[in-house]
Parts: structure tokens; C-alpha cells; sequence
């Protein structure tokens, strides 16, 4: 059945489709499906925009790099298993994703590594397992902290001038007024 799907599928999905997997059509507006299970993959290979069932189970992915999953908006099927996952700080992203995206599929993860956290599920993984994690934070985050921290400290400062401005100006205008009342009573009216 996947054989007749292939014939079927346009050209750009083959195009598409990376080397070592298969894909099927959806139909147009639905999609696209891989299969790259049981292929001995260590890495993720790139794959289609469109797709939307992913097939990874049973390979040699020890991790998925940051950010590899975001541009696969039209995902509502993932499977991950039989996988030997590497449980440091590179499995943060997928543990993250797919709590987001899929949380029972957490359940079924283990670690395979190291050795303390083998058979740990990836959902009950917790900062205290993974250790400092703090150096994979990308310094393109940390930049914008910065410039962030920098600009909110800018508004309280320029509020603050605003308000002494304001507080100064109102004390400017009731001597001004009191200093024209005295003016006007010192000025002989002449008629």
C-alpha cells in the first residue's frame, strides 16, 4: 500500500522527502507522512514541512537538536520509542516539546544513558538529574535579557523623570499663579 502511495505522490514531496526514509501523501491539504523508523539514524534527517505523522521509532537517536521539531507545524503524530535517548542537557528540547506537544509520549521514552538515569523515563526527568544546564542557554537569550533588563530600566528611570517633571511643574504654575494674584492687588486700578 505504501508502494502505490509513492506513485501517487507529486514531485516536490519526493523531492522532499529525505534519502533514507519513505513518504506517503495525506491528500493536499493534509499533509505529508515519514517513515524513517528501523533505519539506524543518529541523527534527524530534515524533513518536510508539511509533515504530519513522523515515524522515528527504533533507531540510534541518542538526542534532537534544539529547535529541529518548531518548523513542523502540521505534526499531530509522533513516534519516538526504541530510541537509546542520552538523558544530559541535550534532551531538554525534545522532553520540552513534547510536553507541549505530546505528553503521553513521555511516558514511553527512556534514557538509555548514562548510567544513573538508565530506564528513567524522559518525563520524570528533573533539573537535579540533568545537572547545570546553563551553558546550552543560546547567547542570542541572554542578549536579549540584557538588552530587555536595560530598556525596563530605561522606562522606570524616564517614568520617574516624568513624574518629578510633573510634580515640579504643578509647584512652577501655583507660584506663577499666586505671583500674578499678588501682581494684580499690588497694580492701582486706574479708571
Amino acid at each position: 500500500a505504501v508502494l502505490s502511495c509513492a506513485l501517487l505522490l507529486p514531485t516536490a514531496l519526493g523531492e522532499d522527502c529525505p534519502s533514507q526514509c519513505s513518504c506517503w501523501s495525506l491528500g493536499e491539504p493534509w499533509g505529508t507522512g515519514v517513515d524513517c523508523s528501523s533505519r539506524g539514524l543518529h541523527a534527524l534527517p530534515a524533513l518536510p514541512r508539511l509533515t504530519r505523522i513522523l515515524h522515528l521509532h527504533n533507531n540510534s537517536l541518542a538526542s534532537i537538536p534544539a529547535g529541529a521539531l518548531d518548523s513542523l507545524g502540521h505534526l499531530q503524530e509522533v513516534w519516538l520509542w526504541d530510541n537509546p535517548w542520552h538523558c544530559d542537557c541535550h534532551i531538554v528540547y525534545l522532553k520540552l516539546w513534547l510536553q507541549d506537544f505530546w505528553a503521553p509520549a513521555l511516558a514511553r521514552l527512556r534514557c538509555a544513558s548514562p548510567a544513573a538515569l538508565r530506564m528513567k523515563p524522559l518525563g520524570q526527568l528533573t533539573g537535579n538529574d540533568l545537572g547545570v544546564c546553563a551553558r546550552l542557554l543560546p547567547t542570542k537569550c541572554l542578549q536579549f535579557f540584557w538588552r530587555d533588563l536595560i530598556l525596563i530600566a530605561g522606562a522606570v528611570v524616564t517614568l520617574l523623570l516624568v513624574a518629578w517633571a510633573l510634580k515640579f511643574s504643578k509647584k512652577l504654575v501655583c507660584q506663577l499663579r499666586l505671583g500674578s494674584r499678588r501682581l494684580r492687588r499690588s497694580i492701582p486700578k486706574t479708571h
